[in-house]
């Protein structure tokens, strides 16, 4: 059932068009043993999936690389130059172990969801615009653009490295200025709290996905207007 007309569709990249949150708690998880970090749980890593990276990384390790007192073996294996590290020196090492984790050491695949290219592309046909506002830096958002060749399809994009992190607006905010859209004709598709929220933040609707971060029953504390449990769902309310 179409619940109203839009002129814009913003949608989420990992775990909404992409299939890869499975691939971003395994990397976490190996940048914290390799560093000698506590290991997240996977709800805690679900949870700041969509954040920037530095955020994420604040949110999951508050204590930077500092580690327990219990934690003999780990202590040992920082020298002196590392314990002396300022805190974003600290989050900028843990970055480039999750970069390296997840370009090059990690084999997990990302595919797109099956049913998401048809979407894209049947969306775009009808002539809506299509946006992407996403936890990734610009430098990801290209890179997954160019593997997947759906860039083509998005008339613009922001991304965390560019302005506020979700759940602050700016991300929507600045897109519909951008692009001359009313809020009450955008609607945000994603599968994290944190997009949902965004989203209620700028004012637009949203509907939340299912099969990404975050559960129905989670996804529902941000009061979308719709949750769909496939990418080809959203043509029933489009």
């Amino acid at each position: 059932m179409k619940i109203k007309q839009y002129d814009l569709v913003i949608f989420d990249w990992d775990g909404t068009l992409m299939d890869s949150i499975g691939k971003i708690i395994i990397c976490i998880e190996n940048m914290a043993k390799a560093l000698h970090l506590p290991i997240p749980t996977e709800n805690d890593i679900r949870d700041i999936i969509g954040l920037s990276m530095t955020e994420a990384l604040r949110v999951l390790f508050p204590q930077g690389l500092k580690v327990s007192a219990s934690s003999v073996h780990a202590q040992r294996s920082f020298s002196k130059n590392e314990s002396s590290q300022s805190p974003d020196d600290e989050y900028q090492q843990m970055r480039a172990e999750f970069k390296a984790q997840y370009l090059h050491l990690d084999t997990t695949p990302t595919p797109l969801f099956a049913q998401a290219p048809v979407l894209i592309n049947n969306l775009h046909t009808q002539g809506y615009q299509l946006a992407v506002a996403t936890g990734k830096a610009r430098a990801g958002l290209e890179r997954v653009f160019e593997q997947t060749g759906l860039g083509r399809y998005f008339v613009a994009s922001r991304c965390a490295d560019e302005v506020r992190s979700k759940p602050h607006p700016d991300m929507i905010s600045s897109l519909l200025h951008e692009l001359n859209i009313a809020p009450e004709r955008a609607l945000m598709v994603g599968d994290s709290l944190l997009d949902l929220t965004m989203a209620a933040n700028a004012g637009i609707d949203s509907i939340g996905v299912t099969y990404g971060a975050h559960s129905a029953e989670t996804l529902l504390r941000a009061r979308p207007i719709a949750l769909i449990d496939s990418p080809e769902q959203l043509l029933q309310y489009l």
